[in-house]
């Protein structure tokens, strides 16, 4: 059912986050949850002028330890360290799915500089102001994310993150490339959603509008964070354990 960024009621998060659920349903691997997820956000969202694809692009993030990347996802989280050794256990920002305006935005493989884009320490993340500010703003510590703690991860179970929001994304200096894809394609508003899994890996949604968002819209999609990760939650590793005697 179609739904209205810049309306978005409490029906509307209802229907979206069930219909969420039943577009992921049928998937196989995490990547195929995402893609539906992605799909059916990108075809769904419309304004009072029933236009359709009112979102520029929609990503599906989630971290993945450096070890655990395919080649091709290695080999290009290493040429963004700039010579610099990965870790194996280095968390790299994974784009899952895609789909947007532009052909290219709609295949993973196909991402100029956001196919795994490595993580490699609190300080490194600092300079990637969206990253950091989307992980900020969702309610976490950069920390709980590059190394996360099985407690927190444990006490974190079943919470509801808090939004990204970005209300006016022209001179944002959250959004980057302004001039080449803000200002090209008419961006307003950005909001992006996700949480922890079980494992303490962190999944996010990154949705840029052509339609203003207002607050109460975006804070909204803190529910549907939850039906995403029900999405994915069966192809999520094993919750992280807690080891009683340390």
């Amino acid at each position: 059912m179609p739904f209205d960024l810049s309306a978005f009621s409490l029906v509307d998060m209802l229907q979206c986050g069930r219909a969420v659920r039943r577009a992921a349903a049928p998937s196989q691997s995490m990547e195929e949850a995402a893609r539906a997820v992605v799909d059916y956000l990108y075809e769904e969202c419309f304004t009072a002028s029933s236009e359709p694809h009112r979102c520029v692009l929609i990503r599906f993030y989630k971290t993945v330890p450096f070890g655990e990347l395919d080649p091709s996802r290695q080999d290009f989280a290493r040429n963004l360290l700039a010579g610099r050794t990965p870790r194996p256990d280095m968390k790299c920002l994974t784009l899952l799915a895609t789909n947007g305006q532009e052909p290219e935005w709609r295949d993973p493989r196909q991402s100029v500089g956001h196919r795994a884009v490595p993580l490699p320490s609190v300080q490194m993340v600092e300079q990637a102001p969206m990253i950091s500010q989307l992980i900020k703003e969702m309610g976490l510590e950069i920390s709980d994310v590059l190394a996360p703690d099985p407690t927190f991860v444990h006490q974190s179970a079943g919470k509801t993150y808090n939004v990204f929001h970005v209300p006016v994304a022209m001179g944002s200096p959250y959004i980057p490339a302004q001039i080449e894809f803000v200002e090209k394609y008419g961006v307003h508003s950005v909001i992006g959603f996700g949480g922890l899994l079980g494992d303490g890996e962190l999944f996010a949604v990154i949705m840029f509008s052509r339609d203003p968002i207002p607050a109460d819209s975006a804070g909204r999609f803190r529910n549907i964070a939850l039906d995403v990760k029900a999405a994915i939650h069966p192809f999520a590793r094993p919750a992280v354990s807690i080891d009683l005697h340390s």
